[in-house]
Parts: structure tokens; sequence; C-alpha cells
């Protein structure tokens, strides 16, 4: 739970609301144990529905350290939400 929390509060302060946490899974990389995620957050919500155009989602991938804080992220997708999911 407190991984999910420290990742709703990255993207509240740092990016957008997330719209949902897809993922969490225990991952190691170069020896160094942590958490890697999945989040959708809905992209320039006002934007497009000012200009009457469908939502845009954009996947995230999180990686947590082990002291449960947000280490680094990106986002590898972006697409309209009535657009069928990729699997990532």
């Amino acid at each position: 739970m407190k991984i999910m929390e420290e990742i709703k509060s990255f993207f509240n302060e740092n990016i957008a609301p997330p719209h949902k946490i897809i993922s969490v899974k225990k991952h190691e990389e170069n020896g160094e144990n942590g958490w890697r995620a999945l989040v959708e957050v809905i992209e320039e919500k006002d934007y497009m529905k000012k200009y009457a155009h469908d939502q845009m989602i954009g996947l995230y991938e999180v990686f947590i350290d082990n002291d449960s804080e947000v280490a680094g992220f990106s986002r590898i997708s972006l697409r309209f939400r009535s657009d069928l999911e990729e699997q990532a």
C-alpha cells in the first residue's frame, strides 16, 4: 500500500492525478531491488475537453526504490481513450 500511495502522491504533485495504477511488481536492476509500476494518466484534460476531443491517456513506467520513493519514470505511450489498449 505504501508503494501505491507514493506513486499517487508523486503524480499528483509533479504530473497529473493518476487515472489508474495498472500494475506494481518487484523489480531488480543492476543488483538493486525495488518496484516497477505502470500508471495511466489523463493528459491535458481541460485542453481536450475545450476543443471537444477525446481524452488522451498517457502510460507511464515508474521505478520505486527500496525507500519507497520514486526513483525514475517515463511516459512509454500515449493514446486516445477510445483506442484499444496496447499490451505493455
